[in-house]
């Protein structure tokens, strides 16, 4: 799955080599982007990798102004993109959306407008609402990052999982991956079924049929609402958070129930392959989606997902702000 070698016409050097041009003013989701760009992320995040290991500060967005705006409480991707901007050299500022005017009424138009006003070169939008992000994105003169908008998409996580699973298998293609728990409601699911079927893997979905969204077949090569058998021979096991407002009784019985059918342990996950990956995109419910013993085990690489997801918002802010688009 290696990156097509660019013509030397169409390179942009960066702060750790050389890449192709990013032609987007912004990055909303996996949908937009064609299988070259994403292999051509994937690989800028790879280069990352040893500078955020170092904690190294490049000088490729000094000067540079992010604005971090979560409308949704994210610990991670929020504390990951600031992370990032930081060792980018940008100025981070995380906007207080609980204590701002948006808590008083203003409208995300009226926020929009304001922070427009305000001239920063990138806003990282979380938002609970499919197409506010984009909604953002017309208002302003910036770019614009997707962190997670309802239940629409996530790419910047499917990007993370993405380079994880390439680190260890050395590929996308031909790959079986097996998606479990929360489809309907997942962005996260969205997001890696685009991106895993653009790069050619096979994906499988995993789910009690009342966590099934409606055309699920046309977005996963294969359904499953058994567990056992839509984890035979998979390669990567990755694990959705089951949201507390489904376990009300009307989506699933309970948790009890929902662990037993659908919960990962060591008895359902020896039906995968015996090298396989488990992923989880966190916050983990340990004990209703995954056994603490498989989410703390060998094949379980929900930490490294952590650590990949620095290095993945470190190459998206480069390759959106770190020079002129053509």
């Amino acid at each position: 799955m290696a990156r097509r070698q660019p013509e030397p016409s169409d390179t942009k050097t960066g702060p750790t080599g050389s890449f192709l041009p990013f032609r987007h003013r912004h990055l909303l989701g996996i949908a937009q982007l064609s299988p070259v760009e994403i292999v051509d992320l994937i690989d800028r995040a790879e280069a990352m990798i040893p500078v955020s290991r170092a904690r190294k500060t490049l000088p490729g967005l000094a000067g540079k102004t992010q604005i971090n705006l979560f409308f949704e409480n994210s610990t991670r991707t929020q504390a990951s993109f600031e992370i990032a901007g930081k060792r980018l050299g940008a100025t981070v500022l995380n906007m207080a959306v609980r204590t701002s005017s948006l808590a008083k009424g203003e409208t995300l138009v009226d926020t929009a407008t304001t922070l427009n006003a305000m001239q920063p070169d990138a806003i990282v939008v979380r938002h609970g609402s499919s197409g506010a992000v984009e909604l953002l994105s017309q208002k302003v003169e910036c770019a614009v990052i997707n962190a997670g908008d309802g239940s629409h998409e996530h790419p910047t996580q499917a990007l993370l999982d993405a380079l994880t699973i390439r680190r260890h298998f050395g590929r996308l293609n031909g790959l079986t991956v097996a998606i479990c728990g929360d489809i309907a409601n997942s962005r996260v699911a969205r997001s890696n079924l685009v991106l895993l079927g653009a790069m050619q893997a096979r994906t499988r979905v995993i789910a009690p049929k009342t966590l099934l969204p409606r055309g699920v077949e046309q977005m996963a090569s294969e359904v499953f609402t058994d567990m056992r058998k839509g984890l035979k021979g998979a390669d990567v096991v990755m694990m959705l958070r089951l949201q507390n407002e489904r376990a009300s009784g009307k989506l699933i019985p309970s948790v009890r129930e929902y662990y037993r059918f659908y919960g990962l342990d060591a008895e359902k996950l020896a039906h995968a392959n015996a090298n396989a990956l488990v992923m989880h995109p966190g916050p983990m419910n340990r004990g209703v989606e995954i056994d603490p013993a498989i989410a703390d085990g060998p094949q379980s690489v929900i930490t490294e997902q952590v650590e990949m997801g620095v290095a993945v918002r470190m190459a998206v802010l480069d390759a959106l702000l770190g020079g002129e688009k053509e």
